[in-house]
This record gives structure tokens, C-alpha cells and sequence, in this order.
């Protein structure tokens, strides 16, 4: 492969589309490498996949709607309940441990990714009988990049949660188990996140995205059979890592609520409720012109997600493929302008995928990093990739990483 000095790829280069790990190999490497860390076999191995969400970004925690599907990347937990009240977790991506009395669990007494799977279990303690022992090792392999805005916290979580719902036999629903994973990332990890994350992975259909309405947690598949149209979706790993925890997503999730205080509902969803119109005239009451672009961008938002919803409840994706790349771009453009959350490695990957003609492309995630998606066609997915590629070259970025997905199944059991 020929390269720049600075190791990015040129013209001339054929961009590597990257494959997530084959799930029953995935599988049988977790079992063998909790058998490598604890010297027996686990009882047995979950996974629960990562998300793109198609559209409706930021409006989660204020009651929206959201347009999620899974994807083949996954998270892996090799698990087996243990006798004791001992709590151990071990990684394939980190050298950090945990070895802890469940009894102590507290957002106090664990830091770091442990406390993603350990602030499951503290979030499931009122399904947990007093007399049930709480002791398991875990042994996690996350196959969801890291910092790429996929969502690789929300599996570790919701993996997690499949596997202690099985060793612990505790009877949740799947809703009850979303709900743990949203605890234990806000309550205990102390990330601001909003559920949709968590709805995606558990929740997900294969072949399905899911409509989300945030308000009630209520949920329903919507197909999305790409593939069968010869379209794809085109995910772009800025590489640009971010965090949730830096406190730009708080500010953020601020700003939301106090536009809801000042225009006196209870979230922005109700006000979007009115009708777009309707209630775009009532952000003329907010003064704070940040606060007022903040609130313009959920409201907008979710009106993009009942449309985008509507056109796929009236034909499939191939009929309505402009109108559907439309409100892509025009979502994108309300989180850089309105919402500014993106930053530069976005931008030029949703910039350049437009002009290499992508119907539509934007930043999936919470921003300020991560990945974009781009609706195209299949077989052009070799072109816009290298297009991309090629224009982070020009800005010395770093190289992006592509991969097509496809709606998979959610969280769950593999062996």
C-alpha cells in the first residue's frame, strides 16, 4: 500500500472495509479467555451488539423519537457465577481488574470500565433476592471500537446484564434490563446519557432499525432492508476519540432543559408535540439565543424522525431514497449549527461523502468525535470510502476506519 509521510493513505490505495469478528468465533475467544484468566469454564458467553442511530440524535433525554438499529460489532461477556459474594471482572482491552464484595458495590468504590458492568449488578440489586449469593467472574471482549461513537459502553453494559439476568435467574424483562444499563451508566459511571443506546442493543431486530419514543421507553421494529436494494450504510470511524464524561454532552443536556424551564413544559418533547410549527414560533419566548438553537435542534429533530418514519411506513428505502438522504443532511446540519456537537473529522467525512454522492450522510452519536453514517449505494461504497480517506489525508487527520452495517439482532446469549 503506498502512503504519505505521514502514514495516510493516497489516491491509489484500496480503503480497507473492515469486518466485525465472525460472532460464534467472537464467542469461543471469550470462553477461552476467561479459561486463560480464572482456570475453568465459564457456565456461559453473552454479547450484546453496538448502535448507529440513524437519525434523531439529542433528543433522547428530552422525550424524542429515535431511529437506532444494532450492528455487528459486539461486546462479549464470558461469565459464571461463583459461590461467594466476590465480584471479579477481568478484560481482553484492559489491563485494569476489579475484585470486589457485590455487597460494596457504590458509584464510590469503582472507577474506570468496571464500573459499566459493576454498576449493572448495583442497578439489578431490587431484583435480587436477600438471600441470593452475588458472586460471578466476568471476563469481557468488547468488539465495538472504542471512542468511535458506536456505542461500545452500552454493550458492555447490556452484555452484562444478559449474563447476570442468566446466572442470577432473576426474571427481568428486557425493558427492566435496558432501564439496569441506563442506571448504571448515568448513577454509577456517572455519564450523561439519554437510553437510547441501551434501547438500541437490547431491544434491536435483525433487518429492523427501531422506532424509540424516549417519553415511554415503547418501541416497535420498522424494516430497513438495505441490502435487498442494493443501498448500504457506510460507517465512518473518525478516530477522532471522545467522551460523554467531559461534560460537553452535560452542558448540552443543560441547555435542554433550561429552554423546556423557560418555555414551561416538562421536556421539549411536548412542545414538539404542537406541530413543527407551532412550536418553533414559541422559541421566540427564550431570550438566551444558545439555549434557543439548542432547543431549535431537538424540536426539529424529532419532526425528522416522524418523517423519516412516515417514508418508511409508505414504501421502502429505494422509493423514498432523496427525501430519506435529505433529512440525513439536514440533521447533521442542525447538530454542527445548531446543536455543535460536531467537529472537524465529521464535517469533511459527511462533506465528502455528499459530494462523492452519498444521498445523504451525518454524525451519528453524541458527537465531538466518532463516526458518521452515510445512506449510498452498495456498490459504491468502495468510492466514497476512498474519497473519504483521501480528504483526511488532505487535512492530516488521522486515517479513518469503514466499515458497511447492517441492522442486527440485539443482546443476548451465544453458547
Amino acid at each position: 500500500m503506498s502512503s504519505t509521510a505521514a502514514g495516510q493513505p493516497t489516491d491509489s490505495d484500496q480503503v480497507a472495509l473492515s469486518q466485525a469478528p465472525e460472532r460464534e468465533a467472537a464467542a469461543q475467544r471469550a470462553r477461552d479467555l476467561f479459561v486463560d484468566a480464572y482456570g475453568y469454564e465459564p457456565d456461559g458467553v453473552w454479547s450484546a451488539p453496538g448502535r448507529v442511530n440513524i437519525i434523531g440524535e439529542h433528543v433522547d433525554y428530552q422525550d424524542g423519537l429515535c431511529l437506532p438499529m444494532a450492528i455487528s460489532h459486539r461486546c462479549f461477556v464470558a461469565a459464571a457465577r461463583t459461590p461467594m459474594n466476590l465480584l471479579r471482572l477481568r478484560s481482553a482491552q484492559s489491563e485494569q481488574v476489579l475484585e470486589i464484595d457485590s455487597h460494596d458495590l457504590s458509584p464510590e468504590n469503582v472507577t474506570g470500565w468496571p464500573a459499566y458492568v459493576a454498576g449493572v449488578l448495583w442497578a439489578l440489586r431490587p431484583f435480587i433476592s436477600g438471600s441470593t449469593t452475588q458472586g460471578m467472574d466476568l471476563l469481557i471482549d468488547g468488539q465495538v471500537p472504542l471512542g468511535s461513537g458506536l456505542s461500545s459502553s452500552a454493550a458492555l453494559e447490556c452484555a452484562a446484564a444478559e449474563a447476570m439476568e442468566s446466572l442470577l435467574s432473576l426474571g427481568t424483562t428486557p425493558l427492566e434490563r435496558v432501564k439496569a444499563a441506563i442506571s448504571a451508566e448515568t448513577d454509577f459511571a456517572g455519564a450523561s446519557t439519554g437510553g437510547l443506546d441501551q434501547s438500541a442493543s437490547v431491544l434491536s431486530r435483525e433487518g429492523h432499525a427501531l422506532f424509540l419514543d424516549c417519553r415511554d421507553f415503547s418501541t416497535r421494529p420498522v424494516p430497513w432492508d438495505l441490502a435487498s436494494q442494493d443501498l448500504a450504510l457506510l460507517i465512518t470511524d473518525t478516530r477522532a476519540e471522545h467522551s460523554h464524561v467531559d461534560g460537553e454532552y452535560a452542558a448540552r443536556r443543560a441547555d435542554s432543559e433550561t429552554a423546556a424551564r423557560t418555555l414551561d413544559v416538562p421536556t421539549l418533547r411536548d412542545l414538539a408535540d404542537l406541530g413543527e410549527e407551532q412550536a418553533l414560533a414559541r422559541l421566540d419566548g427564550i431570550e438566551d439565543e444558545v439555549v434557543r438553537r439548542r432547543a431549535h435542534h431537538i424540536i426539529t429533530e424529532i419532526h425528522r424522525v416522524r418523517r423519516f418514519d412516515d417514508l418508511l411506513a409508505a414504501g421502502t428505502v429505494r422509493e423514498h431514497v432523496d427525501e430519506l438522504g435529505a433529512l440525513l443532511n439536514a440533521s447533521h446540519d442542525s447538530l454542527r449549527d445548531d446543536y455543535e456537537v460536531t467537529v472537524a473529522p465529521l464535517d469533511v467525512a459527511v462533506d465528502t461523502a455528499r459530494a462523492a454522492g452519498a444521498y445523504g450522510a451525518r454524525m451519528t452519536g453524541g458527537g465531538f468525535g466518532g463516526s458518521t453514517i452515510a445512506l449510498i449505494e452498495a456498490d459504491a461504497a468502495q468510492q466514497v470510502a476512498q474519497a473519504i480517506a483521501s480528504a483526511f489525508a488532505e487535512h492530516g487527520f488521522t486515517a479513518a476506519q469503514f466499515f458497511l452495517a447492517l441492522p442486527e439482532e440485539g443482546a443476548g446469549q451465544d453458547r
